[in-house]
């Protein structure tokens, strides 16, 4: 049976790294049966059986692990193949991308009209949500991360940091008053962030004269969400420490009213992560590229490059 080696190979790859041929159907923007009927016909053509199936786990064999790093080569030598002779051509393909719910809102997704108009034939799956995903196991090409990157093993670009403000609405201020001093938080209540939902006592982060440090606060609601933390704090259920760009037509509109600018807390890195090792696709560094563009007027300076 006459197969695409170069397909079938990089179907093989994915389906490997994610554990999943759903998962990888995904990735590609095909049916799950195209990817099995596929890998079948591979398997075939070599005469080795490269993955066990079951209803709930897919394992590359010992035949397969073998194949595995030398697939990989082979289909990164066939991108840049194909690069080299597309270097005048707009971008085709689709990249996985996940991003924080308020840079893709404020930074990202208006801006991703004009880039689609550059590169015609390039599709964006883009995600964006406020869990910390595993973006090699999920089958996302490269992600935007706020805060630390704890033992990530992906190559790791740091854009910048996001610099953050206190603020409420002007009904709470009404309501309990308006802190001067780090004291006056005593009387006050904070909206909780915890993306797990979990116990933690609710803190107010200030700077000392060593670091930060955090104050114990009372909180009447807990949100795992960036959008619900700010609507909880219109609402008036509590003082948030959030990123000031993303505060700025709150200010000016007046429904969030700024408190306690000297005790603003820690600024949080923001990092570009992608799964591609040390040689990304030529569609994927581009999109990179593009996203610290957009995010460079929503960052202050702090950048540098690291790799896991």
């Amino acid at each position: 049976m006459s197969i695409d080696l170069c397909e079938s190979l990089r179907m093989f790859v994915k389906v490997a790294e994610l554990g999943s041929f759903t998962r990888a159907a995904a990735h590609f923007g095909m049916g799950k049966a195209r990817v099995s009927l596929a890998l079948r016909a591979l398997e075939a053509e070599l005469g080795v059986q490269l993955l066990t199936r079951s209803t709930r786990l897919v394992r590359v064999t010992e035949e397969g692990q073998e194949l595995l790093p030398r697939a990989r080569l082979l289909v990164q030598e066939a991108d840049e193949l194909g690069a080299l002779f597309r270097t005048q051509k707009g971008l085709r393909g689709r990249v996985r991308i996940d991003l924080p719910t308020t840079l893709a809102r404020e930074a990202i997704i208006p801006r991703v009209p004009e880039l689609l108009a550059r590169h015609p034939e390039l599709e964006l799956v883009l995600s964006s949500t406020d869990r910390r995903l595993e973006p090699l196991q999920e089958g996302f090409d490269c992600v935007l991360r706020v805060g630390a990157l704890g033992d990530s093993q992906l190559v790791a670009r740091r854009l910048g940091l996001l610099v953050l403000s206190n603020c409420a609405s002007p009904g709470y201020l009404r309501r309990y008053g308006v802190p001067e001093r780090l004291e006056d938080l005593d009387r006050h209540f904070v909206v909780h962030y915890s993306s797990s939902l979990g116990s933690e006592r609710p803190t107010f982060e200030y700077p000392t004269g060593s670091g930060y440090a955090e104050h114990p606060m009372r909180s009447r609601i807990t949100v795992n969400n960036t959008d619900a933390y700010r609507a909880a704090c219109v609402a008036g259920l509590g003082i948030i420490q959030a990123p000031r760009q993303g505060l700025l037509r709150a200010f000016a509109d007046g429904s969030l009213v700024e408190v306690l600018p000297a005790l603003q807390c820690a600024p949080m890195p923001v990092s570009l992560l992608h799964t591609h090792g040390k040689s990304p696709p030529r569609r994927v560094r581009a999109v990179m590229t593009w996203l610290a563009e957009c995010t460079a007027l929503h960052l202050a300076a702090g950048g540098q490059v690291r790799t896991g």
